[in-house]
């Protein structure tokens, strides 16, 4: 059975245990109110009441008592199922668990295999566009060739909330950096401009943030790439900064990129983190 057939099978059980105890109780208030008109009948019989209204009190007692017992047994029979359901809830309860437990280990090692697909994919990848770099571009571009400090990818949603307060942060340091903003105006090519940008830059800055990652970003992941393979290629450092991103958000978007010592905005401010890069220039 599937994990969804145990709930079913647990949710039908509650719903009959429910039932059943809604109809015990209902017995056992009318047993109780039985019980009080028994009492009360037997108070008012006294020395004083008559022999016939007696009889006819002691008739009616006869009836509510047979009443009683036969509520009271109905009560018990239902009192005992209610146990057994019970019993059979827990059981299945048991074994909603054990199932449940079993989806989950059969989901983490799914996730797994995807995670050592999507490695493997981008490696591949990763060997393509290196080869692809390599015979369309000088591999030993002299420092001298070097007029940034660093790229700094991003997406554009994050420019007002961090990004354009940390590049104004590096500047105040008297870093340079090549920021689309300043370095692209209209009618530029965005794509030659980005890879003229990431071969003048000895360092590349990725703002990682839930716009960044997300499906359909073309430019950020291309810009990624570009930083990789530079990194591969010249050795030029990738540095991350993670922006409104837990350690499991970039671990699902890229393991690689995840095992790297990243900045974060969760306890740094723009200008501490553009006071760490700058000690990495001295």
């Amino acid at each position: 059975m599937s994990v969804e057939q145990y709930q079913r099978n647990v949710n039908s059980l509650d719903k009959d245990i429910s039932s059943l105890e809604k109809k015990k109780a209902e017995l056992d208030k009318h047993c109780s109110e039985l019980q009080k008109k028994i009492n009360s009948t037997q108070k008012s019989i006294t020395p004083r009441t008559s022999a016939s209204m007696v009889t006819s009190k002691m008739k009616q007692i006869t009836s509510w008592q047979t009443n009683y017992a036969k509520k009271m047994s109905e009560s018990a029979d239902i009192g005992k199922k209610i146990s057994d359901k019970r019993a059979k809830r827990n059981d299945a309860y048991k074994r909603l668990q054990k199932e449940q437990q079993t989806e989950q280990k059969k989901q983490s090692e799914s996730l797994k295999r995807m995670q050592q697909s999507y490695e493997k994919r981008i490696n591949e990848l990763s060997n393509q566009t290196l080869q692809g770099f390599k015979a369309n571009m000088d591999s030993t571009i002299s420092e001298s060739e070097e007029e940034y400090d660093v790229f700094v990818s991003h997406a554009w949603e994050d420019k007002k909330g961090f990004v354009d307060e940390f590049v104004q942060a590096l500047r105040t340091c008297g870093i340079k950096v090549w920021y689309d903003t300043a370095q692209m105006k209209w009618g530029d090519s965005m794509r030659a401009k980005i890879d003229d940008g990431l071969k003048k830059s000895k360092f590349g800055v990725v703002v990682l943030s839930p716009d960044y990652i997300k499906d359909g970003k073309y430019w950020t992941k291309a810009e990624l790439d570009g930083l990789f393979q530079m990194e591969s290629i010249n050795g030029k450092t990738l540095l991350p900064i993670w922006h409104n991103l837990t350690k499991k958000d970039v671990m699902m978007y890229s393991p690689i990129i995840a095992s790297k010592l990243a900045m974060t905005t969760a306890n740094m401010t723009s200008q501490e983190i553009a006071e760490e890069f700058k000690n990495l220039l001295v």
